[in-house]
């Protein structure tokens, strides 16, 4: 692939994959030191693309590995300090939203795999079924399945969890 197509491949597919990774990671800088190592792996290595799926499936499949490497190796070094208040915002609403925002990622946290993952890449992501299913190498029903049964699982740790506070 010369160096025209990769830039058309890298602009067509470029905010796919990072809204993918930034769905796992939760964090901008690292979204996007990944996804940009996902397309550097990705041109160093097509030779091995067989074109089973399509582009952006693989591609998010190189983010998912990329992102994997990158917390275990985090896991061996210390947790990273928590941000500071926005100072946009009152510090009443920061609460406020990392509050909700806490409650949301507590009952995904809770999900078991391949719920959390494959709602993640539907919602956050905004994968297709099709997409989903290649990266699980599953059907597209089995995906639109584990979507169904995340989406319900999480509503009910979200009303389990409100009415516990």
């Amino acid at each position: 692939m010369d160096n025209e197509a990769c830039e058309k491949l890298y602009e067509a597919c470029y905010m796919r994959v990072f809204s993918y990774v930034m769905t796992l990671a939760g964090d901008r800088h690292q979204a996007e030191e990944i996804t940009q190592e996902t397309f550097f792996r990705a041109f160093s290595r097509l030779k091995e693309f067989r074109g089973e799926s399509d582009e952006v499936t693989w591609l998010c499949a190189i983010a998912r590995n990329l992102f994997t490497d990158e917390r275990r190796r985090q896991s061996r070094a210390q947790a990273m300090p928590e941000e500071a208040v926005s100072r946009e915002k009152g510090v009443e609403q920061s609460a406020v939203e990392r509050d909700a925002s806490f409650r949301i990622h507590l009952a995904l946290h809770g999900l078991e795999e391949p719920y959390r993952e494959v709602f993640e890449l539907r919602v956050f992501g905004e994968l297709s079924f099709k997409q989903i299913a290649s990266i699980f190498r599953k059907t597209e029903s089995w995906a639109r399945v584990t979507f169904h049964r995340a989406r319900a699982r999480l509503r009910e740790r979200m009303e389990n969890n409100e009415q516990g506070m």
